[in-house]
């Protein structure tokens, strides 16, 4: 019998759970359910669940106060399902751990696209340092190379640093903050600039057209991600 993925949902609009509710339940996910932050962290000790879908808009405690608590459980994947659509509040949720975002109203379907490729995100990681093919681009970081069409891509160090970055949790977004603390570690000036210039010398060389990027997609002021089969995120450039 195949596993079934347990999903705690967070919120305390009976009809938003509702909806959650009959969308997991047709894709054969377990679910459990909590109406305010006090319910949740019991439901999240006793349940173990393997994925969240967290509102911020609790009535007990705001729910950005919960992702580190959440995150804490290591195996456990966060997605943000709120109401607040400002770039800072997307940018705090995930600069505090969350592993993606998603702006009420939703497609449900868009959800559970979501959900699969965060889930894949977690086998993935736990799996060790994967390879990745991407069209015709291929990561290993394993080995430490990047093959396009068969040819080896040759990379600056802060390039390969940033495609590493976001090859490790692919579909996942990935703030400008922590990819420039995790290349520009020791550096004192860091500007979010440097990382777009960046970024463009890659997709100039990994993309088929640089101008309509197809793997590295922007997050208009929040990141980048890795675009992977099966997320439908809007593509753009920046």
């Amino acid at each position: 019998m195949k596993n079934r993925h347990k999903v705690l949902i967070i919120d305390d609009e009976p009809h938003i759970r509702r909806l959650i509710l009959a969308a997991l339940t047709r894709a054969d996910y377990a679910t459990v359910e909590a109406g305010n932050a006090r319910e949740a962290m019991d439901r999240l000790r006793v349940e173990r669940p393997d994925l969240v879908l967290l509102d911020l808009g609790l009535p007990d405690r705001d729910g950005l106060e919960l992702v580190p608590l959440i995150k804490q459980q290591a195996e456990t994947v966060l997605i943000v399902v709120s109401a607040r659509d400002a770039t800072d509040e997307k940018v705090a949720a995930l600069d505090l751990g969350a592993d993606d975002y998603l702006t009420k109203p939703f497609d449900t379907d868009e959800l559970l696209a979501r959900l699969r490729v965060a889930l894949r995100n977690r086998m993935t990681r736990a799996g060790g340092a994967p390879t990745l093919v991407l069209g015709d681009v291929t990561i290993d970081l394993m080995a430490r190379v990047v093959t396009k069409a068969g040819e080896e891509v040759h990379l600056a160090p802060k390039e390969y640093a940033v495609l590493a970055q976001l090859a490790a949790a692919p579909g996942r977004v990935i703030t400008h903050q922590q990819i420039m603390t995790h290349v520009w570690a020791y550096e004192n000036e860091r500007h979010v600039e440097y990382l777009r210039v960046l970024v463009r010398t890659l997709r100039q060389k990994l993309e088929a057209d640089p101008q309509r990027p197809q793997i590295i997609t922007n997050e208009l002021g929040i990141g980048y991600r890795l675009r992977v089969p099966g997320d439908h995120h809007a593509v753009s450039e920046g």
